[in-house]
């Protein structure tokens, strides 16, 4: 039971709070209306005062001041905020209407109000209930050190709970202690490591620029710290050149696995294989177009459903391309090759008519756009998914190849076509469902190309000469090889271009495989089989 003097109390305070809460409101709501007349002195003290009662309403106020828009209607004597054609309440933010008689000049500020109001707003979000907006304003304190503003960062510092927010407090701290002039020489010296440790990327940049200024004493430690983050820098360097080579790997893997197939198993030099890759990159385009018009909720899981589709697509039109002239010309490589470039730039045309010259558009999934940092790499969404899908392909690949009939008849043919014939396996069948399968791998790495580059009737010649390569430098025929051949190529391709140049580089790796061919005819990785080896 509450005695009579404690429900007094909790009335009386009841009572008093929304007195207080107004009275707070109505002496902010007079401050800003003071400013129209204040002269710099007192626009001072008026900042100093509106950020001392941590009312979050004047944060616009005073960001509006520092930026220039609080304004004076020398007509009402009201104090507004105007953003272009917009005039707002500095302090609800909601439209006002002046009038026609409407007479606004803005209130001057200079350099050292700009600094007090800038430090006024820093003190305020460092200490808001918000840990993103603590975050924030720590990290305008890490861009911008202010050796004003150490005694308030040392209170933030000892009030803040949460660990992130405080790892870059205590950097920004360590930041504008290196800059101060009045810092002894032992509080530099402590403040290089958490700089190393903390700024990040940027650490390089803040010591490098306080190192002119630096006291003699302090410059070695800076020196010191500087080449190791260089060492550290080049290291990660290598470490984001061989991603980005195991990406551009995985996009020639997927580009030349199909090949690596149709090649080894029917000795076809096919060069229409790159315009499988473009048709599967505008079966792409065309599923997208109908589930935008028709069922736009499924749009984030387009290239999910193209992805059979492009499969089937492409595997028909080279199931269709081997019984109709494949079949006709085996054992004669030249005819063949002239052949099939001949239908290539029959399909690049077919496509240039129905879909025009110009590039089309695949609007990538939310849950492929966007990157992140891993470890200091740098990885974007598409080409992570983009690896995973090439590995997903070639695994299942090898498990149709070792654990299925066809597989079995597909290995069967490449060491022996006529061994196989006379041992009963249709070798017409196994021809055209290998032209089929690799066609419609084909058809896969269109889909998945859609997300790094143009779809463009050109799309395929840009892959078909690397694919070769990588048939070739791995092994005909060997999907190990392939694998092998792809992730090498791209690798060895990101670290030369910045050498070489992306032109240059290319050319290099071409010498270095026909080298490499001339020491080893059958590749990294040679099949082995009694018609092979004859």
């Amino acid at each position: 039971m509450l005695t009579p003097l404690l429900r007094l109390a909790l009335l009386t305070m009841s009572l008093l709070v929304p007195t207080l809460a107004q009275a707070q409101t109505t002496d902010i709501t007079a401050r800003i209306a003071a400013m129209g007349e204040a002269n710099l002195k007192e626009l001072t003290q008026i900042v100093t005062d509106l950020a001392s009662t941590g009312d979050p309403s004047v944060v616009p106020v005073l960001t509006a001041l520092g930026d220039g828009n609080l304004y004076l209607d020398e007509t009402s004597g009201r104090v507004v905020i105007q953003n272009g054609s917009t005039i707002t309440d500095p302090l609800t933010g909601e439209a006002v209407d002046l009038g026609a008689d409407t007479d606004l000049s803005r209130i001057r500020v200079n350099n050292g109000l700009r600094r007090d109001i800038s430090a006024a707003l820093g003190g305020m979000t460092l200490m808001s209930d918000n840990p993103r907006t603590r975050l924030s304003a720590a990290q305008g304190f890490l861009a911008n050190p202010d050796p004003a503003t150490l005694p308030l960062l040392d209170e933030a510092i000892a009030a803040e709970t949460d660990a992130n927010v405080l790892g870059v407090m205590q950097t920004a701290r360590a930041t504008t202690i290196l800059s101060s002039e009045d810092a002894s020489i032992e509080e530099k010296q402590a403040a290089v490591p958490q700089i190393v440790s903390g700024a990040g990327r940027s650490a390089i940049t803040v010591l490098t620029s306080a190192l002119a200024s630096a006291p003699d004493e302090v410059k070695p430690t800076i020196q010191s710290a500087i080449a190791g983050l260089e060492q550290s820098r080049a290291v990660w360097a290598a470490l984001q050149n061989v991603w980005f080579g195991v990406s551009l790997g995985s996009v020639l893997l997927l580009a030349a696995i199909g090949l690596a197939i149709t090649f080894g198993v029917m000795g076809v030099i096919n060069m229409a294989h790159g315009e499988m890759v473009m048709l599967g990159a505008y079966t792409t385009f065309l599923v997208q177009l109908v589930i935008r018009q028709s069922f736009p909720g499924l749009l984030d899981y387009s290239l999910l459903i193209a992805l059979p589709v492009a499969f089937l697509v492409t595997g028909a039109i080279g199931v269709g391309i081997e019984r109709g002239i494949i079949r006709w010309l085996y054992g004669r490589p030249l005819e063949t090759l002239l052949a099939t470039w001949g239908l290539s730039l029959i399909l690049q045309q077919t496509v240039r008519s129905i879909f025009g010259p110009t590039n089309q558009m695949v609007i990538a999934p939310t849950w492929m756009s966007g990157s992140t940092d891993f470890f200091g790499l740098a990885i974007t969404y598409n080409r992570f998914w983009i690896v995973i899908f090439a590995l997903i392909v070639f695994f299942m690949l090898l498990l149709i190849l070792n654990r299925t009939p066809l597989g079995l008849q597909m290995r069967a043919v490449t060491q022996n076509r006529r061994m196989a014939s006379a041992m009963g396996i249709r070798t017409p069948f196994v021809d055209a469902m290998t032209f089929g399968l690799g066609s419609g791998i084909a058809g896969l790495a269109g889909v998945a190309l859609t997300q790094i580059d143009n779809i463009s009737p050109n799309l395929g010649q840009n892959y078909i000469i690397d694919s070769f390569m990588v048939v070739v430098f791995g092994g005909v025929g060997n999907l190990w090889g392939t694998f092998v051949g792809a992730l090498t190529l791209g690798v060895a391709n990101k670290f030369l271009e910045p050498y070489a140049g992306a032109v240059l580089g290319k050319i290099l790796i071409l010498v270095l495989i026909i080298l490499f061919i001339q020491r080893h005819p059958r590749g990294l990785f040679a099949l082995k089989g009694r018609a092979i080896e004859q």
